[in-house]
């Protein structure tokens, strides 16, 4: 089972920052939503993630949200 992620972890590490919302202008749905996801796991990372299993829930429903994209779009 996943480990739950607090409140500051998700500020802290799936909160979109400085240029990076200028990086999704132009990208649409699941492609928005995958691209912010791949920019801020490589930021905490330092790697791209090997698959979705990866991706924490919690972290994509709060980067849809900041996004304004439904976290039923299929990512990664």
């Amino acid at each position: 089972m996943a480990r739950e992620l607090d409140e500051d972890e998700l500020i802290g590490n799936w909160t979109l920052v400085g240029d990076e919302l200028e990086e999704l202008s132009g990208r649409r749905g699941a492609t928005k939503l995958g691209f912010a996801l791949l920019l801020r796991f490589y930021a905490v990372h330092g790697r791209v993630p090997t698959g979705r299993s990866e991706l924490p829930d919690q972290a994509v429903a709060h980067v849809a949200r900041l996004v304004d994209v439904p976290t039923s779009d299929r990512v990664l």
